[in-house]
């Protein structure tokens, strides 16, 4: 080797070192992200088999549960298909709305463009079928005439520029008529679907108002009605259980965390009216757990802090739960819902709307229970607000 070529490879040493180290780091990140990921997934698909075992369990036991949970599933599902409907339709109508306009403006500009050349064929027809060598022999001055010439050429070639437009509109109105006809079609079966699923709705509701029949003849007795709260309650101290199972490596509650630093600052999670609250006595041995708040049906669910979705389905005595981790040790529990927004696994931002307020669950009208556990323990959610009511 020649002492250029050695000196060449000497300076290309350190830098050819940096690049292989910055490819090894890139590729080191790149497999820790692939394994990061790896580990979300295998994470959800445990937290989806625990939520699902522990639902299936508990309503097992209890046929009025189950009952219930089939009915207010199908309620919910019904109104899902709904408001894709109803989203739909009116798509469409805004889109045959705008093919309506954009043909009525250019059946207008036709009206005038014809209205225009009908003025200039009937000028042309008085002067003649030789109205060229006319103009030109009714002309002393040839400078004159052969202006006029040129001109009247000008006009007939922007006459037959004007017959081609009225031709492309004419297209274009046959196009949008198409279309048109495609919109109304559209409609037509949108409001054939939207018919079918109230009608499936109202058959749902018929089912659930059976089944909450069922519950409140049973509730007349008082220690069946305390052993299915209490049972409601062991279903789901047993799910959270579970869930710290599947996530293991959660941490101790930490008041220092993001979560534990919002007490105080949180805002509440939908507006309403408090109509139970922390601690007060729901039956003889079972007191509330969390807060009830009477709400408008349907009314936005929000996420007070950010976090993770651990479980989204529906719990006896809860109907239509989310659970959300906050980290630190932190969840809050959002039930009663209508329909659920979020998804086990998804991630959430204070104020992203979870959930749809619902009376799932067995509830006389539309409400939402709140709760906030520390290290798996329910705690007062009121001083955790900056407003004491919602």
């Amino acid at each position: 080797m020649t002492p250029g070529r050695r000196l060449f490879f000497r300076a290309l040493g350190p830098s050819l070192l940096a690049a292989l180290a910055v490819s090894g780091a890139v590729s080191a990140a790149s497999s820790e992200q692939s394994q990061t990921q790896a580990q979300l997934r295998s994470l959800k698909e445990r937290i989806e088999k625990v939520s699902r075992d522990v639902s299936r369990d508990a309503v097992e036991r209890d046929r009025l549960s189950r009952n219930l949970r089939t009915a207010e599933l199908a309620v919910a599902a019904t109104r899902s298909d709904l408001e894709t409907l109803q989203a739909q339709e009116k798509a469409h109508g805004e889109q045959r709305a705008t093919l309506g306009a954009e043909r009525a403006r250019i059946s207008a500009s036709l009206a005038a463009e014809r209205e225009s050349l009908g003025a200039q064929l009937r000028l042309a027809y008085r002067i003649g079928p030789h109205e060229p060598l006319q103009l030109l022999l009714n002309q002393r001055d040839p400078a004159a005439a052969q202006r006029l010439y040129t001109w009247y050429g000008y006009f007939g070639r922007a006459r037959a520029v004007q017959i081609a437009g009225i031709q492309q509109q004419m297209q274009r109105i046959d196009t949008l008529d198409a279309a048109l006809a495609v919109e109304e079609h559209a409609l037509a079966q949108l409001r054939s679907d939207r018919a079918q699923r109230l009608a499936q709705l109202e058959a749902g509701r018929a089912q659930r108002a059976s089944a909450l029949d069922n519950l409140q003849a049973e509730a007349r007795s008082r220690a069946a009605s305390l052993a299915r709260l209490r049972a409601q309650q062991a279903s789901l101290e047993r799910l959270l259980r579970e869930l710290a199972r599947a996530a293991p490596s959660r941490p101790r509650a930490d008041d220092n965390s993001a979560f534990g630093r919002l007490r105080g600052r949180l805002d509440w999670p939908v507006a309403g009216r408090i109509v139970a609250n922390y601690g007060d006595t729901r039956a003889s041995g079972v007191d509330w757990d969390g807060i009830v708040v009477a709400t408008e049906h349907a009314a936005p669910v929000h996420a007070i802090a950010a976090g993770r979705v651990i479980y989204a389905d529906w719990l006896p005595g809860l109907g239509l739960l989310t659970i959300v981790d906050h980290g630190g040790g932190y969840l809050s529990l959002y039930g009663y819902n209508d329909q659920l927004r979020k998804s086990v696994g998804e991630s959430v931002s204070a104020g992203d709307v979870i959930a749809a307020a619902g009376d799932t669950g067995g509830r006389p009208a539309p409400q939402l229970y709140f709760e906030i556990r520390r290290a798996g323990k329910p705690i007062d959610p009121q001083p955790w607000f900056r407003q004491r009511r919602p």
